[in-house]
């Protein structure tokens, strides 16, 4: 009995579908189509490993079978999932010191002396900042805590953050704002989670109301056009463009550009770099950190 079970299970585990050279090309090629992601050759590994338990569970019996499966979606629900299973969405709370450093003790401080000088009547003026690829809502979460300890000096500014990533699952994640013990350890000083945190059953923390408040979460892809998101002081696009194809990167860049406000900040990875990539932005240093100013009209 042992032995047939033995048997049955290796049996089981060489009927998993394997991903071929041109299966690879064909479903990487999909998924530039759908997200813009851009997947090298030797990353069969991991679609094999992201998507082996959709086949499974969907029954299909290759990767071509679940191509198919994807292109006849109407719903388009399925190529939701295998967007969402396909992107990265491993990230941690103040996760790189340096982005928040800039907002606390160079950016934010600027932006309200600006906002505040040029005010107008009795008009309270609005920093706004988006973090686009947002992920499961962290950074957007630690931008508004940095951002609520500094605004508490400056009443008279409010702010409002924007958060957007073209994984629906983590659109919804990072709007319930709920993080379990292991999350909002990551990254997150036990101060800042006692005062910003409430803890909701077992093991899982939600973010306080005040900090949500000024959060909004939308799902949006990069590579389609999002003029209509209006004009930001700050735009967040770390460690996103990495995965897009030089000309798409420099477009992403360009149009970028376009959604800040003159001066507006870019903060990108910090093993992220424009040079070379495009000329609409002039990189500053502040606590030897870098950070890029739209320079053009």
């Amino acid at each position: 009995m042992r032995r047939e079970g033995v048997m049955g299970a290796e049996a089981a585990k060489a009927a998993k579908p394997r991903l071929t050279p041109s299966e690879f090309q064909v479903l990487a090629q999909y998924l530039y189509e759908v997200s813009g992601i851009h997947l090298d050759p030797g990353k069969a590994y991991l679609v094999e490993t992201r998507l082996g338990h959709m086949l499974e569970e969907l029954g299909c019996a290759s990767y071509s079978e679940f191509l198919y499966r994807l292109k006849q979606d109407r719903s388009k629900s399925l190529v939701h999932r295998f967007v969402d299973a396909m992107t990265t969405n491993e990230t941690l709370f103040f996760r790189d010191t340096g982005p928040f450093d800039l907002l606390r003790y160079k950016l934010l401080p600027d932006l309200i002396d600006r906002k505040t000088s040029g005010a107008v009547g009795g008009l309270r003026p609005t920093i706004r900042i988006w973090s686009a690829a947002c992920s499961f809502g962290q950074e957007v979460y630690s931008v508004a805590i940095v951002c609520h300890e500094v605004l508490q000096h400056a009443p008279g500014v409010s702010v409002k953050i924007l958060g957007t990533d073209i994984s629906s699952a983590a659109v919804g994640r990072a709007s319930a704002g709920k993080y379990s013990a292991f999350e909002v350890e990551r990254g997150l000083p036990p101060g800042i989670r006692d005062r910003y945190f409430q803890k909701v059953g077992h093991s899982t923390w939600k973010i306080s109301d005040e900090i949500r408040a000024m959060c909004q979460f939308k799902k949006l892809n990069l590579l389609e056009p999002f003029g209509f998101l209006g004009r930001f002081d700050i735009v967040l696009c770390r460690n996103v463009a990495i995965y897009f194809k030089p000309e798409d990167r420099k477009n992403l860049y360009e149009r970028l550009a376009d959604s800040l406000e003159p001066w507006g900040a870019l903060l990108i990875g910090a093993s992220e770099f424009l040079t070379g990539v495009t000329q609409r932005f002039t990189a500053r240093r502040h606590l030897r950190h870098v950070y890029y100013v739209r320079t053009d009209p």
